[in-house]
This record gives structure tokens, sequence and C-alpha cells, in this order.
């Protein structure tokens, strides 16, 4: 038995990465199928959000609401629109231009809806491009 015993427990702080962290969404695979569609645009979107022009609270919010709602509604497509990509230096990510791009990716791999993502691709042109992503949801089982 040890002499000195804690009053309280330590803080369990944040929890750790989920398995496969936000380079994986890019990385996960999709059948052929699925991925010759989404390159030529030839999927419409199940949902559509709109972070584009938000605060970076509001936007992680509005995240956050939208892909609870596409989900209760069985979306396979999601369409994020984010705005274009652009340089952002770590100590600006708060307030600078392209910061919701900059995040997005931490946020789905950190969020409740991870385990729900199947891929996220770049969307073609005609849904954004450069300034939308597709998020790829897996069937509910």
């Amino acid at each position: 038995m040890p002499l000195h015993q804690p009053l309280h427990q330590p803080a369990a702080g944040p929890p750790p990465p989920r398995a496969g962290g936000k380079r994986s969404f890019a990385h996960r695979s999709l059948d052929s199928h699925w991925d010759k569609k989404l390159k030529a645009g030839s999927i419409a979107p199940d949902y559509t959000l709109d972070l584009h022009d938000h605060f970076v609270d509001a936007a992680y919010e509005r995240l956050d609401r939208g892909m609870r709602q596409a989900r209760a509604m069985e979306a396979r497509l999601v369409l994020v629109i984010t705005g274009r990509p652009r340089p952002v230096e770590a100590a600006d990510r708060a307030n600078k231009r392209g910061v919701i791009r900059a995040k997005i990716l931490d946020w789905l791999a950190a969020g409740d809806h991870a385990d729900s993502i199947a891929a996220v691709r770049k969307a073609h042109r005609k849904h954004g491009g450069e300034g939308a992503l597709y998020i790829v949801l897996r069937r509910n089982r």
C-alpha cells in the first residue's frame, strides 16, 4: 500500500486521436465505381453544408449539426463547401482566411462522426472543386 494516495484523480484530458486519423480519410479506399463517379462529378450530393464565410466556431457547430442531420436522413454523399484553401501559418489559423479548410479534416477525425465516414474526397469542379469536399458516409447497418 502506497504511503501517499492522491486526494483526487487527475483530469483525463482530451481523448487520444482515433485510429486512422485525419490523413486516412483521404486515403481510405472506396470501390472503383464510387471513385470514378466522384471524379466525374456524376453523383449528386444527398446533403450540402455551406461553411464558407462562417466564423470558425460557427462553422464547427454547423458541421456537427449538419453531419447529424445527414446521418439521420441516411445520406451517403455530403458536399461540404469550405472555401478555397489558402496558405495559413499554424499561428494564424484562428483568424485568417482559409481557416475552415485548414481545420475541417481535424474536426472530422476528432468528432463524433468519424466512425461514420467512409472517405473524404475533393469535390468535382461543378460542385465547388478546390473550395469543397465530398464526405462519403457509411451505410447504416
